[in-house]
């Protein structure tokens, strides 16, 4: 805000302070206007404020000076400043260079400006660190949540969760389901793990899974393996280490679902048994290393 000086005092010997306020409008075009001011009397270190009769309450916010010092003794006044939260440009700043100006942008170009200087959004697949713990834990992210029909997959090119279609079965995902950050697999993708835990993920949120079990898989003839884990932060299955702790029931919900869930496509899908724990952890461990080799030796060329 930029002050103007304080006009000559009054016959109540009262100062008024005159200022325009550049204030930011949510929208353009911006426009000044003028500030309004409390005023106070003060005498022998005391400063009374009265509220003005012409202004109303208007939310207590504009006083009047009243004097409170007996007649005859010298008082002065106190002007205090009421701001009127309107949007506006800032001052133009002088610069060292003799008759410029350089004037500061509006405050949302400056956000965009500073926007298309940094580097591009993170990805998912590339960015997130798979975590210290792998592969027993490791960080995965969440591509569609428990109960949900529609099927959200990774954009492999920005790095966004998109929709890829509706199931067209009537039947829902068993658990959250995503993929292992910087990881690969033979049909080029990341690879997949089913999450088991009590409450829906938002899909593009990541957490830390624990695997306890292989699920391999056979998609159309091509080799579809998922990792089954449960949430190492979900205190009801944490505790889990290997597949065979779950029950039975949960297991043949998981199997089925993969079964049928695209029959209604005309696409077959096989499941094989499920393998322990020792195998989620050489399947992870294998797709870090095709990660390293194929993705990471291919940026350093």
């Amino acid at each position: 805000m930029v002050g103007l000086p304080i006009t000559p005092a009054g016959p109540d010997g009262t100062r008024r302070l005159k200022t325009v306020t550049w204030a930011a409008a949510a929208n353009p075009p911006l426009r000044p206007r003028e500030t309004e001011y409390d005023s106070f009397s003060c005498s022998k270190g005391r400063v009374a404020p009265t509220r003005s009769a012409n202004h109303g309450d208007r939310g207590n916010m504009n006083r009047q000076m009243s004097p409170t010092s007996p007649k005859g003794d010298a008082s002065r006044s106190l002007i205090v400043r009421r701001d009127i939260l309107i949007m506006v440009p800032p001052p133009e700043v002088p610069t060292k260079f003799s008759g410029m100006q350089i004037s500061h942008p509006p405050l949302n170009e400056r956000i965009l400006s500073s926007m298309s200087r940094r580097s591009v959004a993170a990805h998912p697949w590339h960015d997130l660190e798979i975590g210290p713990g792998a592969p027993t834990i490791f960080n995965c992210v969440v591509e569609i949540g428990k109960g949900s029909k529609v099927k959200y997959e990774l954009d492999k090119k920005t790095g966004l969760i998109k929709v890829d279609r509706v199931l067209y079965s009537s039947v829902v995902y068993p658990h959250n389901y995503g993929f292992i950050p910087r990881t690969l697999c033979e049909d080029n993708d990341p690879l997949d793990v089913l999450v088991i835990m009590q409450e829906p993920v938002l899909p593009g949120c990541f957490l830390r899974a624990k695997a306890i079990g292989l699920m391999p898989m056979i998609d159309q003839g091509e080799k579809d393996d998922k990792i089954i884990a449960v949430c190492a932060d979900d205190p009801e299955y944490m505790h889990y280490n290997d597949i065979k702790e779950l029950p039975p029931h949960r297991l043949a919900e998981i199997r089925r679902f993969f079964e049928d869930y695209k029959k209604n496509e005309n696409k077959d899908v096989a499941v094989n048994d499920f393998l322990p724990a020792s195998s989620a952890y050489k399947a992870i461990q294998h797709s870090m290393d095709l990660y390293a080799t194929y993705i990471v030796e291919s940026l350093r060329r």
